[in-house]
């Protein structure tokens, strides 16, 4: 089998990649999400990926199957099931058994919780695993008014022992973390027999390069590499890098240091000078303006093979409850994993339990010293508009404040 796999016959697409219910999370790209799968160790793990986002900042959205030992597969993190996705996803099964678990890793990631019904109703005999402490907003709905299977939905005990994948999979529960309005909690995943880590949100890697899945339609790429509204964007691979490394600063603290937003009054005066005012292209409006030195910024993001937390993790969430945090951590550090596959950015990730171990340092008074080229902080200028974020929301009595480090 190839390593990557996406659609067939162009004439279909609108079909195979049609997604009925896009409004339940209206993000780009609606109703029309491709999928690629790719086969990260042979005849056993496979990623796909399908991509979402908002004003054209589009990452990453990924789900992973495992081969089970005893036969069938596992599914960690449903993604959107367009034909295209459940037609990979049964040359899967066709090959290497049923679908028996899937698994939904997080109580707060929307973009993944919306999928999990709709994937689950598509194969019938599949038991679903949920990480506990289950909420929704503005109503704290039972799982079943959520979509999901009531006869065949189960919550992830404590302990892994008491799940009938034990023997090829251990895990760790982070949380419930306390956010006032709502909680925060994460489910990592260890497949042992191929030392992979699955992570949904808490650690991620990004590339210089585009994801695959970002460039099957570049335009999100090209509207993001211009500098001002009037740019004809040529589609070459040095604008599609461009283009993505400012979408990745943008995904991961909102307004960088290195980007100035412009006054309404020029945004409006510039759009009558964009060669593209199509409601695509937001009316020619462009209201940003990078500064020459922006790629710094993203080269300080990136590293070498960098593995951190996001910075809204850093600042919004994880700090909340910093020793619960570094246990979680240092169960997860535990275990001898070679690779790690979170759900948005890079994957896999070749790293080692100690490289994971440093990602989470922010929490520390004193981190461990660490060699490594990967181990200093992110640029706190870059953190300015989620520490306004955070102090507005602590001001407001919405959120506790953040707790000292250890």
């Amino acid at each position: 089998m190839a390593d990557d796999k996406s659609t067939g016959s162009p004439k279909n697409d609108e079909q195979e990649f049609f997604w009925p219910f896009w409004l339940t999370l209206p993000l780009y790209p609606y109703g029309k999400r491709q999928t690629i799968r790719k086969e990260v160790v042979k005849d056993t793990i496979w990623t796909f990926d399908q991509l979402q986002g908002i004003f054209y900042v589009v990452v990453p959205i990924r789900m992973t199957v495992v081969k089970l030992e005893q036969g069938g597969l596992l599914v960690y993190a449903p993604v959107a099931p367009t034909p295209e996705c459940l037609r990979l996803v049964e040359e899967l099964v066709v090959e290497h058994g049923d679908v028996k678990y899937i698994i939904l890793p997080t109580i707060s990631g929307v973009e993944h919780k919306v999928f999990v019904g709709p994937f689950a109703r598509c194969f019938p005999k599949t038991q679903v695993f949920v990480a506990p402490h289950q909420w929704s907003f503005p109503l704290n709905l039972p799982l079943t008014w959520l979509g999901l299977p009531g006869n065949r939905t189960h919550i992830l005990p404590a302990h892994s022992r008491n799940t009938p994948f034990a023997d090829q999979f251990d895990y760790a529960i982070l949380g419930p973390i306390e956010l006032g309005p709502g909680r925060f909690a994460e489910v990592a995943f260890f497949d042992k027999r191929s030392r992979t880590l699955l992570l949904t949100d808490s650690v991620v890697s990004v590339s210089a390069e585009p994801p695959a899945i970002a460039q099957l339609d570049p335009y999100p790429l090209l509207f993001h590499a211009k500098d001002r509204a009037s740019d004809i964007m040529t589609d070459n691979p040095v604008n599609r890098r461009k283009g993505w490394q400012r979408i990745a600063l943008f995904a991961l603290y909102f307004r960088p240091s290195v980007l100035e937003i412009l006054r309404w009054s020029q945004v409006w005066r510039e759009a009558t000078k964009a060669p593209n005012r199509s409601p695509k292209a937001y009316f020619g409006l462009f209201p940003f303006k990078w500064r020459s030195d922006w790629q710094s910024s993203f080269e300080l993001l990136r590293g070498e093979g960098r593995l951190f937390v996001a910075p809204i993790l850093q600042t919004l969430i994880l700090n909340r409850a910093p020793r619960a945090t570094l246990n979680w951590a240092d169960k997860v550090g535990s275990w001898d994993f070679e690779q790690i596959i979170p759900c948005h950015f890079d994957a896999p990730i070749k790293a080692q339990p100690d490289k994971f171990r440093q990602a989470f340092s922010f929490l520390e008074k004193h981190p461990p010293i660490s060699g490594e080229s990967n181990s200093y902080p992110l640029p706190e200028e870059d953190f300015k508009l989620l520490r306004e974020i955070d102090q507005g929301l602590k001001n407001s009595g919405i959120v506790p404040p953040a707790q000292e480090k250890v």
